[in-house]
């Protein structure tokens, strides 16, 4: 399942995509969106993430993955069957997610890597809920690109469904489904 993804884009890059959209966007912790590109983020680091607020939308940099009472990190949650309306959503953009398979070479301990970007696109949004000040990000049954590669996938939304996410505005069904095939270049990195 997804553990590590990347998000590469500068701070600009998602003022300018609301401004385009007609959304304020404000940043959570004050002043002016700050922070590093991320090649890989892993479980428990922090990322930027956006939530819906009846101003408009606000960016903050968040912890991925709430603990269960056992103590384990939530960093996947699967989709199906569930309703998300009363949930505090979230879009966490990317630009890429990886995914890990047992190595070609069965001498090779390290598992081979895969790199996920979407097809066309410099970036992305994952669904995502936050609770207990992190986030996860949202899961689905795999879509014929990723099926050979994982049997669950995370929910890859379009910059034009992202939104959409936010407020409701289509139904969760249509949102919250594996893509077409096609729709992730893939690219093995190790």
């Amino acid at each position: 399942m997804c553990n590590d993804y990347r998000y590469v884009q500068p701070p600009d890059t998602l003022r300018d995509e609301f401004s385009q959209l007609k959304i304020p966007l404000k940043w959570a912790q004050g002043g002016a969106p700050n922070y590093p590109p991320y090649e890989e983020i892993r479980v428990s680091q922090t990322a930027p993430i956006v939530r819906g607020s009846s101003e408009g939308v606000s960016l903050s940099v968040t912890p991925w993955a709430w603990k269960t009472p056992r103590g384990k990190p939530v960093f996947n949650f699967r989709s199906e069957g569930r309703s998300f309306a009363k949930s505090d959503r979230c879009l966490i953009p990317a630009d890429g997610f990886y995914e890990f398979t047992a190595p070609d070479d069965p001498k090779q301990k390290r598992k081979d890597k895969h790199l996920f970007t979407l097809e066309g696109e410099p970036w992305f949004w994952i669904a995502g809920l936050v609770k207990e000040g992190a986030f996860t990000m949202l899961t689905t049954a795999p879509g014929e690109d990723i099926a050979p590669y994982h049997d669950r996938q995370i929910v890859v939304l379009g910059r034009d469904e992202g939104p959409a996410w936010l407020d409701l505005s289509r139904p969760e069904t249509e949102l919250l489904r594996p893509l077409p095939a096609g729709s992730l270049h893939h690219e093995q990195v190790r």
